[in-house]
């Protein structure tokens, strides 16, 4: 997948305003408010600014933060790490290697066998559903 570049007006245009704020400003959607954090439908998570395929469902659990959590990227996905050093904070910043979309964090207080968990904001998202196997 080429890499995406849009102006910032193409994105206001394309984007809502929270999908703006979160995936162009890198804010956060407020807890247990975003529209994928209890969501249980089998599918593929896209980035909502370019489509790239980020996350599966079958890695997706209940952390119990507000937000949905995954195990891990889905194979093949292309994200990028790099540290966050915001709000007195040490965290690890995730976004679309496509787009730059900022997409949440990843933690190291996930299930096991990794013991990761990515806390991705809904509205960085776009669900892709399929057929329950």
């Amino acid at each position: 997948m080429a890499r995406v570049t849009k102006t910032e007006d193409d994105w206001r245009q394309r984007l809502s305003a929270i999908e703006y704020h979160v995936t162009r400003e890198k804010g956060t959607e407020r807890p247990f408010t975003g529209r994928y954090w209890d969501c249980d439908e089998n599918g593929v998570y896209r980035c909502v600014c370019c489509g790239a395929p980020l996350f599966e469902s079958s890695q997706k659990f209940d952390a119990g933060c507000g937000w949905p959590s995954f195990r891990q990227p889905a194979a093949g996905a292309e994200i990028t790490e790099s540290a966050d050093h915001s709000h007195n904070m040490r965290r690890t910043e995730v976004t679309c290697s496509h787009c730059g979309a900022h997409l949440g964090h990843v933690f190291d207080d996930g299930p096991p066998p990794a013991g990761l968990r990515y806390c991705i904001n809904s509205a960085a998202l776009k669900l892709e559903k399929k057929p329950t196997p």
